[in-house]
């Protein structure tokens, strides 16, 4: 017995058809997913060390399931003023 899950049963892709520059510091959500959003901690390879902004729980993620909302260089900006 094979243990299936919801994206293999219902052929759901997570990968993004583009490849947008993932940085540390970047507000990202997983997929076509709207909440919650993460702020990204670390980067290696292929892997994303993220934490929920509402609640703080560090997860781990595939750098291509993640889709960038807002970069951390994009508020430094507003920070200034």
């Amino acid at each position: 017995m094979t243990l299936s899950s919801y994206s293999d049963v219902f052929g759901i892709t997570h990968e993004q058809p583009f490849d947008p520059e993932i940085r540390t510091g970047d507000i990202v959500a997983m997929g076509q997913n709207h909440f919650p959003h993460f702020e990204v901690v670390a980067i290696s390879g292929d892997k994303a060390w993220v934490r929920n902004v509402v609640n703080g729980a560090d997860h781990l993620a595939f750098v291509n399931r993640c889709r960038r909302l807002s970069s951390a260089f994009e508020a430094l900006p507003l920070a200034a003023e």
